[in-house]
């Protein structure tokens, strides 16, 4: 089965141009869209769609909110991509915080959506760019650094969400440390519930915001 896609932009040729990129995959099928956040929780209802290509800067409802709505009340929510302007953008760092699974560039190359897309919708790395890692460094508190330390994760798992705040997937994770792959996801459960996260994002951000990992 393709990966179905629900686009949300306020601008009509940026969708367009999104559709024809991903519609040429073959396991990628656009199946709806919409021009603003205040439409994306009945068209996810309705369409159930893998991945929510959301624009963060939209008139009526923006994309933080959407995401916050959609996370908030849907059983079994879609993955959220983040697709902005610039990387810089506070907005961005406020849609992951609120649970955006990863984030693209408007001005992205053809190759690089596809592979957002593919990768968000798989789950198991992230889209985290030097810029949103040094604005969660910036945004760190002397409460993150606490509930890290609360967290007492051990020395493998510590390892293991330095690895994940790379970037890596759990197969290269599995690769680099040289152990299975289902070990790999056994340290991954375990850091997202001692630091109360729901996803990899959320665990990444708390290690940025503690200071626990320093952006490169």
């Amino acid at each position: 089965m393709p990966f179905t896609v629900l686009l949300v932009d306020d601008e009509p040729l940026v969708r367009a141009g999104l559709r024809a990129v991903l519609e040429a995959q073959p396991d990628i099928e656009v199946v709806g869209e919409a021009a603003d956040g205040a439409a994306v929780l009945p068209l996810v209802n309705r369409l159930r769609p893998d991945v929510v290509a959301m624009d963060v800067r939209m008139p009526l409802m923006d994309g933080i909110e959407a995401t916050r709505l959609v996370l908030r009340t849907v059983p079994t929510p879609p993955k959220i991509l983040v697709v902005t302007t610039f990387e810089n953008d506070e907005y961005v760092y406020e849609a992951l915080r609120a649970g955006a699974d990863g984030f693209l560039l408007k001005r992205a190359r053809p190759a690089e959506i596809v592979h957002a897309v593919r990768l968000v919708a798989e789950g198991e790395s992230l889209l985290f760019p030097a810029a949103v890692r040094r604005l969660a460094a910036e945004y760190g508190t002397t409460e993150a650094r606490a509930a890290l330390d609360r967290a007492a994760l051990t020395d493998r798992e510590a390892e293991v969400l330095r690895l994940m705040a790379r970037g890596l997937s759990n197969a290269e994770i599995a690769a680099g440390l040289t152990v299975g792959i289902e070990t790999v996801k056994t340290h991954v459960s375990s850091i997202l519930a001692k630091l109360g996260a729901r996803d990899r994002t959320q665990a990444v951000i708390a290690a940025y915001e503690s200071g626990f990992v320093a952006p490169s």
